[in-house]
């Protein structure tokens, strides 16, 4: 169900006023200007509700700042490998600092879109039917003889995008066989292994899932209406290029149907904190996951600050829950 527009409490015990959390953003990933961009609006949030916050890039002087000054809870604003591959959070875990969001393991599953998809697929959660293909496989068994198997198998349009990767970058809708060549070659320059799965149409709705002390809850679905009809980099962070309706324009029923299923694909996933389930809602209200993003984006274009506004909610005071929780996680020492 929709979360209910109360503000948010933060964890018995902590006060995020006490509070010195670490908002890493930037790194190395092609999302690095857009990471840079979420870190510091996180830090201004949560500046703004009196936690104190310090900004810093994950670079090698990070290790050594964790050890000398541990912080209370760290905020992963990277995107990308970076952020969402899991490997931060596995160092973060061997310094015993804690950090909101899902742990290392369900980090490394959601971001790798062909696993996650059949974890959604085992769970009963529907996805569009897909198929990965590494790029070596790819020049080994003959580019037109496994792209015309693909076409035949999963019928057009199909949509193509990397099989690890955010933000759009790589992907493409591919409406004609002719253009299925050229789009896996853009896929494969931002990763080797190109996700190719069966194109839904419909609503493209992203459904934000919080846990503020209660247990995993939805906020209001978004919209995204595209101009060019894809939502890629350019129509994510260039304004006027999307235009977003918080919450979406769905009927009551498809609403409760598009929560339900993005609950179910953040547990089944065992995510934790905060995640972003990415749909597409069929011309009979039938939601299909396409992915899930453990490190949403919170620039102010991204959806999780849009769904966490038209929960009636304020974004600092839902930030200082979240950093009090993960706080409330450290081992004692």
């Amino acid at each position: 169900m929709a979360v209910s527009p109360a503000a948010p409490t933060p964890v018995t015990g902590s006060s995020t006023d006490e509070l010195h959390v670490l908002v890493l953003a930037g790194g190395l990933s092609y999302e690095r200007d857009v990471s840079l961009r979420s870190g510091r609006r996180v830090l201004d949030a949560l500046r703004a509700v009196g936690v104190e916050a310090e900004l810093r890039d994950a670079d090698v002087a990070l290790l050594p700042a964790l050890t000398a000054d541990p912080p209370d809870a760290v905020v992963i604003a990277l995107h990308g490998a970076t952020g969402e591959d899991g490997s931060l959070r596995g160092v973060l875990d061997l310094c015993d600092v804690p950090y909101v969001g899902c742990d290392a393991r369900s980090s490394r599953l959601a971001w790798d879109k062909p696993s996650a998809k059949a974890v959604l697929r085992e769970a009963g959660i529907p996805t569009p039917d897909w198929v990965a293909l590494p790029h070596d496989r790819f020049s080994e068994l003959g580019a037109v003889a496994v792209l015309d198997r693909i076409v035949d198998r999963l019928g057009l349009p199909l949509m193509v995008k990397p099989a690890q990767g955010g933000s759009g970058l790589g992907a493409a809708v591919v409406r004609e066989a002719a253009s299925l060549p050229a789009a896996m070659v853009g896929c494969f320059a931002y990763d080797q292994t190109a996700l190719v799965e069966r194109y839904v149409p419909g609503m493209d709705v992203a459904v934000s899932v919080l846990d503020l002390g209660e247990g995993p809850q939805a906020m209001p679905p978004v919209e995204i209406v595209p101009r060019n009809g894809v939502y890629d980099y350019a129509a994510r962070y260039t304004a006027g290029r999307t235009t977003w309706h918080a919450p979406a324009r769905l009927d009551a029923s498809a609403t409760a149907r598009v929560t339900e299923v993005a609950l179910a694909a953040h547990t089944a996933l065992g995510l934790r904190d905060v995640s972003r389930v990415d749909l597409i809602v069929d011309a009979e209200g039938q939601p299909h996951v396409l992915e899930v993003n453990v490190s949403p984006g919170m620039t102010e274009t991204s959806l999780l600050p849009l769904a966490i506004q038209a929960a009636g909610l304020d974004f600092g005071r839902v930030l200082g829950t979240l950093v009090s929780r993960a706080a409330g996680r450290r081992r004692p020492s």
